[in-house]
């Protein structure tokens, strides 16, 4: 079946000090209608303004990424949104009471558990899907950045990184699946920085609200222990700092061995989130960073804009089917000897298409009689067995409706090619052609090994099932 959008069930809060600015906020992540996507509400401010979750209100991009809309500001998005993306949820109204939402520990786990805690309910609406069916590419040569999106049927991404430092060195990680992955192998994943990187990043504004327990801190500089508490003193930062032995700060474990490499993917995930949609591409990034994925993102948003990329809906494939026999059951009235579809293998509720299969074997009944010696199957029967297809995809329209049926009012240019007998697969390819009100017009073909067996317009009409009859 199509793919619906997800939001939450119910209302949920944490609270924390911000990373970067040190305020202390509350999030609430709340529940929202059907094509709401992301909205960030600023409650601390006159009028509750909301910030769409959008690339063109990237504001700034220091080492977090943020958004800015109509005078409200929130920053470092990037962990929250990951979080709602690898949970697959489309529509979240997320409430802040100051300018920066938690670091928690770093990662996107917190943000991701709160909204499991919430539960996770479908909507009424198709999830719209961008489908990357060209290549797109974001390179910037000075800093050794490379983003392509290549065209995929799932969601996938890959990166790598090399900081050219010994203490990290060059580490890859991908995510091929999020469902099975994102809540224990990338959610976890804390942010980073160096050593040497830390005065820095304070002398800049930065890293207000940061300690060594919601971020790691690389070791990647000589420094006797004396020098390191002066310094993290200077800086305001009161926390019992150790060198540590394995290169990082206070000994402090990696959740992951490449756990710098899995933070880099939730960031892009996170930042990829302000294309608007889930999309369907395989993303390969070299050395990304928050101003790269934002520059990809807002390429991404260019070309929709452009229309030159489409959205799509996506139906729920299990074992390289759509509808088993099971579901088909539940659907068509037809049962045995008439039901003639086996599964359905495609469907697509942006082109009105759908391929149904049906098995054809010497057990049919109508070779019985259809005919001893020499068994056919009667063509009026792959017109059925196109009919029945067809009414699925009409059964789909708009969202699947047990409680329609699809009546056949007509066919027009029928034409049989080539006898179908036992042995034989029939693939039944059936296009909307047209609808008016209530009618439909179908193209319908069927297939034997690639070529035509059959082909007809039909016409239908979707009518209630307790319908009285005249």
């Amino acid at each position: 079946m199509v793919v619906n959008q997800r939001t939450i069930a119910s209302s949920v809060s944490l609270s924390g000090v911000g990373l970067h600015t040190g305020n202390v906020s509350t999030i609430t992540f709340c529940p929202a209608d059907e094509h709401y996507g992301f909205r960030f509400v600023r409650t601390d401010l006159d009028g509750s303004p909301e910030i769409p979750a959008l690339a063109e209100y990237v504001t700034d991009i220091a080492r977090g990424t943020t958004l800015t809309y109509n005078n409200a500001t929130v920053h470092t998005v990037e962990h929250v949104l990951s979080a709602l993306v690898g949970l697959q949820i489309d529509n979240c109204r997320i409430e802040l009471n100051a300018n920066e939402p938690p670091v928690a520990d770093g990662s996107a786990l917190p943000f991701a558990e709160l909204l499991l805690q919430a539960g996770i309910v479908e909507q009424k609406a198709a999830k719209d899907y961008l489908v990357i069916d060209t290549p797109i590419r974001y390179t910037n040569e000075e800093k050794g950045v490379d983003i392509v999106a290549l065209p995929n049927d799932d969601f996938r991404i890959t990166v790598m990184v090399d900081y050219n430092n010994p203490a990290l060195g060059s580490q890859h990680s991908g995510i091929f699946n999020l469902e099975r992955e994102f809540m224990t192998e990338f959610a976890p994943a804390r942010t980073f920085c160096f050593l040497t990187e830390v005065e820095m990043l304070h002398k800049q504004g930065l890293i207000r609200g940061g300690s060594i327990d919601n971020a790691v801190v690389i070791v990647d500089k000589d420094m006797s222990q004396e020098e390191l508490s002066i310094m993290f003193q200077s800086l305001g930062m009161q926390q019992n700092i150790m060198l540590g032995s394995n290169g990082i700060l206070n000994n402090n474990h990696l959740r992951f061995k490449n756990e710098p490499a899995r933070h880099k993917l939730l960031d892009m995930l996170g930042d990829l989130a302000l294309v608007g949609m889930p999309m369907k591409a395989q993303i390969l990034a070299a050395r990304p960073g928050h101003a790269s994925n934002i520059e990809f993102a807002k390429k991404i948003r260019q070309l929709i804009e452009q229309k030159k990329l489409q959205k799509k809906n996506q139906i729920k494939k299990r074992d390289g089917f759509v509808y088993d026999i099971g579901d088909i059951i539940k659907v068509l009235p037809h049962r045995y000897p008439f039901l003639l579809v086996d599964r359905i293998t495609e469907f697509d509720a942006e082109e009105n298409r759908i391929v149904g299969y049906k098995n054809v074997t010497i057990n049919e009944p109508f070779f019985n009689g259809h005919f001893p010696g020499k068994p056919i199957m009667p063509g009026v029967l792959i017109l059925e067995a196109m009919g029945q297809t067809g009414g699925l995809l009409l059964l789909n329209y708009g969202g699947l409706q047990e409680n329609k049926l699809v009546m056949f009012v007509g066919m027009d240019n029928v034409k049989f090619r080539k006898p179908v007998i036992p042995g034989d697969q029939l693939v039944m390819e059936v296009v909307m052609a047209q609808r008016r009100f209530n009618t439909f017009t179908l193209e319908a073909k069927a297939y034997v090994d690639g070529k035509l067996a059959a082909e007809a317009q039909l016409r239908a009409a979707v009518v209630d099932k307790e319908a009285k009859q005249s």
